[in-house]
């Protein structure tokens, strides 16, 4: 376990700016998301602005650390797809 969290710190302090963009689109989402709650429209489209940034952000990141991979694009799109399916179905009455 412990091995574990000095390769996360290891990561966070080597990516610092990466993660720090990722946890500020994230808050950001959740701010308009709650702006806009109860608007089906609006929220369905900054659900699918996010997906678009963190799947933009994984292709930053792992091109920035040189180890972009079609396989990584793929996983990325796949997770964004299944918040934007889990949200619209907590989203959607």
């Amino acid at each position: 376990m412990n091995h574990l969290i000095h390769a996360v710190q290891k990561e966070l302090k080597k990516h610092m700016f990466d993660y720090l963009l990722l946890c500020t689109g994230g808050v950001i989402f959740l701010l308009f998301l709650r702006l806009f709650q109860g608007y089906r429209t609006y929220s369905f489209m900054i659900i699918c602005l996010f997906v678009g940034f963190y799947v933009f952000w994984g292709q930053y990141h792992h091109t920035k650390t040189g180890r972009v991979r079609l396989s990584h694009i793929v996983e990325y799109i796949l997770i964004g797809f299944t918040i934007l399916f889990l949200l619209l179905l907590f989203i959607q009455p």
